[in-house]
């Protein structure tokens, strides 16, 4: 399965000095990893959102709070890696537009409207997701960055909760 970074054009510039004892090269190669994952925060964050404010029917009220909570959570995974790159030496790479040109999340559905459209737009979303950043735990452990190995593993706990959450509201049929 091929590795998903961003592109050359993200981070590719010498992170900038620090005492930290990981070495430039790693540190390079961990910055560009956390800005890949860092556009598909920002595009996650913006999916999660545009559910939240846009969902309807019968189980209106309990998505729109369940949306909300999600929100919440990715908004802090979007910080945690920002700082994480920032931290290394590099510079978060967090604007729309750059998270626009460089996810790997797929486009989310503006059509979507009832609940069930929004629960099977963000089921999807949150698994691609999930999935992005367990190969991140296992790029970042091969740099030799456990740190941020772990910063992804938080991540990726709280992603399974979630998407198990969201699921659940289709499983039931």
């Amino acid at each position: 399965m091929p590795k998903i970074h961003a592109p050359a054009s993200a981070s590719k510039s010498t992170p900038f000095e620090t005492k930290n004892d990981l070495s430039a090269g790693v540190r390079t190669k961990v910055i560009d990893l956390l800005n890949a994952r860092l556009a598909d925060s920002v595009d996650l964050q913006s999916q999660v959102k545009q559910a939240h404010w846009n969902v309807k029917g019968a189980n209106f009220i309990a998505l729109h709070k369940l949306f909300d909570e999600i929100h919440a959570d990715v908004l802090e995974y979007v910080d945690e890696i920002a700082e994480r790159a920032v931290q290394l030496g590099g510079v978060a790479q967090g604007t729309v537009r750059t998270a626009a040109r460089s996810s790997q999340l797929g486009e989310y559905p503006a059509s979507a409207v009832d609940g069930e459209q929004h629960v099977a737009a963000l089921s999807s979303a949150l698994a691609r997701y999930g999935k992005a950043v367990r190969d991140a735990i296992d790029e970042a452990d091969e740099f030799g960055d456990v740190d941020t190995a772990d910063l992804f593993t938080g991540i990726s706990r709280g992603v399974d909760k979630w998407l198990w959450f969201v699921e659940a509201h289709a499983q039931a049929r």
